[in-house]
């Protein structure tokens, strides 16, 4: 039987592409006759580039002409952005300490994954809510528009800042004052002083397609906004989270009157709040264009196609919760399958909501699993399969 092995990052244990081999050797030690295909996914958050890396993703040749290409400006060696190349940057971290990031270049295509720069795990066991910043992403995208990228994707997710894409702002040139007229400090924190914002450059458009990948729905304010939303998640107390809720709500107001109403509209997009409004940030800032993550992930590594050559999907994810459902790709995966006639399975350390009629559900009881407890489940989960039959 072939069967698609797609899982997701199991957030805090195992990325992406860990889970997956857990998940096939799992699988293999009770049903050793399966075909297995090993897709590791992302929606955007971290994971991105593994995804497509292991896809062997490329770059539409169309739309982004290879290395020696008349008329390409000068930049890094051609070589550097032939298909499939991982670059390494020394970037700000989310508290202006340097972290190295990456980029994955596909031809003229530069990937990022914004949680490289700007992610909690950055943080270790600290937490800075108000303080943490995007700057180092503003310093990935301008070094890959430096090095002559002619499209550049931000996958947003799994960020410790609150800040509206503000710290990746400043790496183009906008400035954000208090009343007096001094910049303001990094971070979300101090965004409820914010008195007015000096415009920069926006370096997407003719020059630069910017796509920013948006793992959730969530729009930058409102009950359902980002501070409110995952500022909890991020370290923040009750009375944190409303000093972002405060910051969040004069950026947009500031936007509205500095910048133009259709960048103050742009905060209720579907994905604005995406890692503590850098979704809206790289909307408004960088002219980026906002798109679902998980629908983006699956065109580029050609799920469709791959599905349609199995009989059976097992998917992943740490938690299954009802965030699940706002643009996670663990919900698109099943989605598809279920309507490509395609039975799938969810292995997931803790299921706190229902799942699709019809998926099978495994997961390991609120734990959070390491390679050895996704391969136990995975295990399990085919051993459950009657109806596969007995081939060991």
């Amino acid at each position: 039987m072939r069967v698609l092995v797609c899982p997701t990052a199991f957030k805090g244990s195992l990325g992406a592409a860990e889970a997956c081999a857990a998940m096939a050797r799992g699988l293999a030690a009770v049903r050793p006759a399966w075909r297995l295909e090993l897709l590791p996914l992302s929606d955007g958050g971290p994971g991105l580039l593994d995804a497509l890396w292991a896809a062997g993703a490329r770059s539409p040749s169309d739309r982004l002409p290879g290395p020696g290409t008349p008329g390409e400006p000068e930049g890094r060696e051609a070589a550097l952005r032939s298909a499939g190349t991982a670059e390494r940057v020394e970037v700000p971290g989310p508290l202006g300490d340097p972290v190295e990031a990456r980029l994955l270049w596909l031809n003229w295509e530069a990937v990022l994954e914004s949680a490289d720069a700007c992610g909690l795990e950055r943080l270790g066991e600290r937490r800075a809510p108000l303080e943490a910043d995007t700057r180092g992403v503003g310093a990935l995208v301008r070094h890959a528009l430096d090095g002559g990228a002619r499209a550049v994707r931000i996958g947003l997710g799994g960020s410790a800042s609150t800040d509206g894409g503000t710290g990746m702002a400043r790496a183009f040139g906008w400035r954000f004052l208090d009343e007096h007229g001094a910049e303001l400090p990094q971070g979300g924190g101090a965004l409820r002083r914010l008195a007015r914002i000096e415009p920069g450059s926006r370096p997407g458009g003719a020059a630069a397609e910017i796509t920013a990948l948006a793992d959730v729905e969530t729009p930058l304010l409102g009950l359902r906004g980002a501070a409110r939303t995952f500022g909890p998640q991020k370290g923040a107390s009750a009375a944190e989270v409303e000093r972002l809720v405060a910051g969040l709500e004069r950026l947009a107001e500031r936007l509205g009157s500095d910048v133009g109403r259709w960048a103050a509209d742009a905060v209720s997009a579907p994905g604005s709040g995406a890692a503590g409004g850098l979704g809206a940030g790289c909307a408004v800032f960088l002219g980026a264009r906002l798109v679902p993550g998980a629908a983006w992930v699956l065109h580029r590594t050609g799920f469709d196609e791959r599905l349609a050559r199995a009989e059976l999907v097992v998917t992943g994810e740490g938690a299954w919760d009802r965030s699940s459902a706002a643009g996670k790709i663990t919900w698109e995966v099943i989605g598809r399958a279920r309507a490509a006639g395609v039975r799938a399975l969810l292995l997931c350390g803790r299921l706190d909501a229902e799942v699709p009629e019809g998926v099978g559900a495994f997961d390991g009881g609120g734990a959070w699993l390491d390679a050895a407890g996704l391969e136990r489940l995975a295990a399990r989960a085919a051993d459950s399969l009657q109806e596969f039959g007995d081939a060991r």
